[in-house]
């Protein structure tokens, strides 16, 4: 900066030399032509000067101690400010004020980067301690397991399976027959029913082979199913023997194989109209009408069985009784057209008489 000065010094008083001489001497002073470019030369150096001076400040600082980066802030906007108006003498009397002051007072002109680096550094911010973790309680030792003597192992329950009787057995085959005769497996079905007859009566397995072979034609086939020990005791049984033994043409064996051992009045209606039938085809017709009253007196809504009666009547020489049959038989349904003609020409040559 001594230098500067010196340098600054030496041009004024070079300056200051003709301005006196030509004050004493009256002489108006003449402006030289290397007066301006002298200015210029005087301007560039000291730039450099100042240029030069604020690095070396700068690497000065930035040696002694790192500044620590701080985000500059913008400055907030000047504002306007109403500047007087100025004539062009004192314009140019400004320019030249300025100029001087410019060259005489340097720190002005250094960089905005050297105030901002010269800026004391901002203390770090401390970390932020995270809370501790809660300590976790050791978690207690396991007990050591009892040991206890081996006891004995409990048996295995036995699942309880509910046995089946006899009679739960027979009604089970007796379906599996039935599905297998319908799908035409007659053989299996017999050789089924062996099996099962060897072990126990199998009376509901006999009567569904015998009445499918009594549908099919074989009344012999049906017979070696049914024979007197099985069907003494059972009335469905008996039924079929008795029908299959007059498929056969044996019509007193038949009669009297249901006559053996007759059900109770409004037990098996089926065994009792196949007596009564039966006992009208071996021309005991009084016998046969005793059973069909006995029917008729338990439901005497079916009109077969009043046809059933007037023929047993009618056959005894009971006409009236055999009128009065025909003529309830014709007032209610259920009669095929056949036999409800048969019923309306019996009863016309009855009235006619």
């Amino acid at each position: 900066m001594s230098l500067l000065n010196d340098a600054l010094r030496a041009a004024e008083q070079r300056q200051s030399q003709p301005e006196v001489a030509g004050a004493y001497t009256g002489q108006a002073l003449a402006k030289g032509p290397g007066k301006s470019w002298l200015w210029a030369i005087v301007l560039f150096l000291a730039a450099g000067l100042i240029a030069v001076s604020g690095y070396w400040f700068q690497a000065q600082n930035s040696s002694e101690e790192t500044p620590a980066v701080t985000r500059a802030e913008p400055a907030p906007e000047p504002e306007p400010v109403a500047q007087p108006v100025a004539y062009p003498e004192e314009r140019q009397g400004a320019d030249q004020e300025t100029e001087l002051s410019a060259v005489s007072s340097p720190v002005a002109a250094e960089p905005v980067l050297a105030r901002v680096e010269a800026q004391p550094a901002s203390k770090p911010e401390p970390p932020v301690e995270s809370a501790p973790e809660p300590e976790t309680e050791p978690e207690p030792a396991p007990e050591p397991a009892k040991v206890s003597e081996p006891s004995a192992p409990e048996p295995d329950p036995q699942v309880k399976q509910s046995r089946e009787t006899p009679e739960s057995i027979d009604l089970r085959v007796s379906r599996e027959l039935a599905s297998l005769l319908r799908s035409g497996e007659t053989r299996e079905a017999e050789q089924r029913l062996q099996q099962l007859a060897a072990t126990q009566p199998a009376s509901a397995s006999r009567q569904v082979f015998a009445r499918q072979m009594l549908v099919q034609g074989a009344p012999g086939r049906a017979l070696a199913w049914l024979p007197e020990s099985a069907a003494e005791s059972d009335a469905g049984l008996r039924l079929l023997r008795a029908r299959a033994l007059h498929a056969s043409g044996d019509l007193p064996g038949a009669v009297a194989t249901l006559e053996r051992d007759l059900p109770a009045a409004g037990q098996n209606m089926e065994y009792r109209v196949t007596l009564a039938t039966l006992l009208q085809q071996a021309g005991r017709s009084a016998e046969a009408a005793r059973h069909w009253s006995v029917l008729i007196a338990q439901d005497d809504s079916r009109a077969a069985w009043w046809v059933g009666l007037a023929i047993a009547l009618e056959t005894g020489g009971e006409v009236t009784g055999a009128v009065r049959a025909y003529g309830q038989a014709a007032k209610l349904p259920g009669l095929s057209p056949s036999l409800a003609d048969y019923v309306r020409d019996r009863l016309k040559t009855l009235q006619a008489g």
